[in-house]
């Protein structure tokens, strides 16, 4: 009986560790690359329009952190995306912010660096509208 019950926990064991591993993308993207740089661009100008006493701050720098590593994880070696003006654009800006972010985590974004990451972000909208 005991030789039966461990066996059955092993099952259940490889069952659910592989099933765990068959699940949908760990990351907070759909998988479609236009809407899910819309989706990057719009965390990235709400955190552009963040005042530095915001209460909301540090969560939203959070979200856009992470929707910047998911963003270049799933699409850095893509080749369908990788030659679109909307992707380059948007590494520049990624890259730009991710930068500041990690260089000097609490102070706030300079105002040069605020204008040029709306203009890029902007170009990288524009993009998408035109790649559509």
């Amino acid at each position: 009986m005991k030789r039966y019950w461990s066996r059955l926990l092993a099952l259940v064991l490889v069952l659910t560790i592989g099933l765990m591993g068959c699940s949908g993308s760990p990351d907070s993207l759909t998988g479609d690359y236009r809407q899910d740089t819309l989706a990057v661009v719009n965390i990235m100008k709400e955190a552009l329009d963040l005042t530095e006493d915001s209460p909301n701050r540090a969560a939203i720098q959070a979200e856009a952190r992470q929707k910047i590593n998911d963003f270049s994880a799933r699409y850095q070696r893509v080749k369908s995306v990788s030659n679109l003006s909307s992707f380059t654009t948007m590494r520049t800006a990624l890259n730009s912010l991710a930068g500041h972010y990690s260089s000097y985590p609490n102070r706030p974004l300079p105002q040069k660096l605020k204008n040029r990451l709306e203009q890029e972000l902007d170009r990288v909208e524009s993009a998408l509208r035109r790649d559509a």
